[in-house]
């Protein structure tokens, strides 16, 4: 078939390169966002996936919204047989859905209908599932609602942050959205309707999200840290100030502080939480490089009976 992929962060362009190498499909084109500013000087840089087209030698499409007419007129001069799509980062109106033959086809990281929504990774975490996965299914004008073509499982390890899993299923994702592509045009894969049981929403996680409760139990403080990790960055505060947590490890055996409470020993921080304490691990104090949170303690200098959280 004649593909035009969409994506556009780091984690889509596994799906591009096994596209790129299977040899049975031409990727006519790529669909990205517009350049963004980064960097301290918030220069303007081109998107992960528009990077590894322009190496690859294929047209970069970069419409301010997939409404543009000059954008629609392009893709339908490509006519393409349809569109796989890894975290676009904007909605599809129904004039582009209708353009390729076969639809636009979307890598989801999550078993629908579980986790619709922009992060299920981070959400699969923080509420404690041992598995996950990854979904193809066929892009409709609901959120992540349409049919599913096929599925990928992973196990949530339980060390996973939410890069460390998502990288995971970058990669077993692409071999998915691969074989999709397949069967798609020798027809033998068939869409299948998500259940209307088992349907869980996962929004974008803010800020506010990522605050750290420690009155909740030592569990639930690690799965939020490890789901937030690398963004937005679990944090707490300390003497008034952020302190984003790294990693921690729940210390089952120690029930002796109150939440929020600090015991900083020689080579080891803990802090009480709702059940039993977490040991602080890896830190960042504000205007600071992240640090084992042992040589954050000395630094700071923490007296007896010093919390974290206001």
């Amino acid at each position: 078939m004649k593909l035009v992929f969409a994506g556009t962060p780091e984690v889509a362009v596994p799906a591009l390169d096994a596209l790129l190498a299977s040899g049975r499909h031409e990727v006519a084109a790529v669909v990205t966002r517009p350049d963004a500013p980064a960097g301290r000087g918030r220069r303007l840089v081109a998107s992960p996936v528009a990077e590894r087209a322009q190496e690859a030698g294929i047209e970069v499409l970069k419409p301010a919204r997939p409404r543009d007419p000059e954008f629609l007129a392009r893709l339908t001069e490509i006519a393409p047989d349809c569109c796989p799509v890894v975290a676009y980062g904007a909605l599809l109106p129904r004039v582009a859905l209708d353009i390729p033959a076969h639809g636009w086809v979307n890598l989801h990281f999550s078993l629908l209908p579980a986790w619709r929504g922009a992060a299920p990774v981070q959400h699969s975490i923080m509420a404690g599932d041992e598995i996950t996965g990854a979904s193809t299914f066929l892009i409709e004008e609901g959120l992540d609602s349409g049919p599913v073509y096929g599925t990928v499982t992973e196990e949530i390890r339980p060390t996973d942050t939410s890069g460390d899993l998502l990288t995971r299923l970058a990669f077993a994702g692409a071999g998915l959205l691969a074989a999709t592509m397949d069967g798609i045009e020798d027809g033998t894969l068939k869409a299948v309707p998500q259940p209307a049981e088992g349907i869980t929403l996962a929004p974008k996680i803010t800020v506010e999200d990522a605050q750290v409760d420690w009155a909740t139990p030592a569990l639930r403080v690690d799965r939020v840290v490890r789901g937030c990790t690398p963004a937005p960055g679990a944090w707490t505060t300390f003497r008034g100030e952020r302190l984003k947590l790294i990693q921690v490890t729940p210390v089952p055996d120690r029930t002796d502080l109150a939440p929020g409470r600090l015991a900083a020993g020689k080579n080891s921080v803990h802090v009480g939480t709702g059940s039993h304490a977490v040991e602080l691990l890896w830190v960042q104090a504000q205007g600071k490089k992240p640090m084992r949170a042992a040589d954050w303690a000395r630094g700071a200098r923490i007296a007896e009976g010093e919390t974290l959280g206001g």
